[in-house]
């Protein structure tokens, strides 16, 4: 009996830490949290939190990767879909992500990370990148298929693909550079990203007119 208590405490505290981290790292960001404020929110001591999870990298690596599991999942969902036309899913596309990123904003980099290791073979999850890989193969299709019925041969697939995703991901990752010179606030960035949401479908959409058709 006091084996299972005793488990149900661990658990409970456990799930106490991880979700005070996941809301202070998704408020403040990994740099500016410290384990004793993750310990503080979440009620208990600062070596009962060493206990359980060692560094907060360790905790934050774990928190993120949780957060992966849901957001590539519905990424599979949205590039696989064939039930939408290319503008309907490219507008999905966009504002699943900017939501996804102004609620997490250190998720770009942990993807751009996680990206980085599984093209130098460090990581195992095949079946998630073949998954993803293959909704992706739906999605260019689409493209490929929308620039043959404008009469454009001459801008590849990719390109349109490499631009929505830059498009997404930048003004993210370098957010603080973006304030600074640009000169605005926190609220200013997540009105232009909300904003963003709108124009990026117009500005990828215009791409695949004939009227920016490249010669080759």
């Amino acid at each position: 009996m006091t084996k299972i208590k005793n488990n149900i405490v661990k658990l409970s505290a456990e799930e106490k830490i991880k979700r005070s981290a996941r809301e202070l790292f998704t408020q403040k960001g990994f740099a500016a949290i410290k384990t004793r404020d993750i310990a503080e929110k979440a009620g208990i001591n600062l070596a009962l939190l060493n206990y359980y999870f060692r560094s907060k990298q360790k905790l934050y690596d774990l928190i993120m990767e949780e957060n992966m599991v849901a957001f590539r999942n519905g990424i599979i969902q949205l590039f696989g879909n064939t039930q939408m036309n290319l503008e309907q899913k490219i507008e999905n596309i966009v504002q699943y992500y900017i939501d996804a990123f102004l609620e997490n904003r250190d998720l770009p980099a942990f993807i751009i990370s996680v990206i980085h290791q599984h093209q130098h073979g460090n990581v195992i999850d095949n079946k998630f990148y073949t998954a993803i890989g293959n909704a992706q193969k739906v999605f260019l299709e689409q493209i490929k298929t929308h620039l043959q019925n404008k009469g454009i041969n001459s801008i590849h697939p990719a390109h349109i693909m490499t631009n929505l995703m830059s498009l997404i991901f930048f003004p993210f990752t370098s957010s603080n550079i973006l304030k600074s010179r640009a000169g605005i606030n926190e609220q200013d960035f997540i009105e232009l990203m909300i904003e963003r949401k709108k124009m990026i479908p117009l500005w990828i959409m215009s791409m695949m007119e004939p009227t920016v058709n490249f010669k080759k």
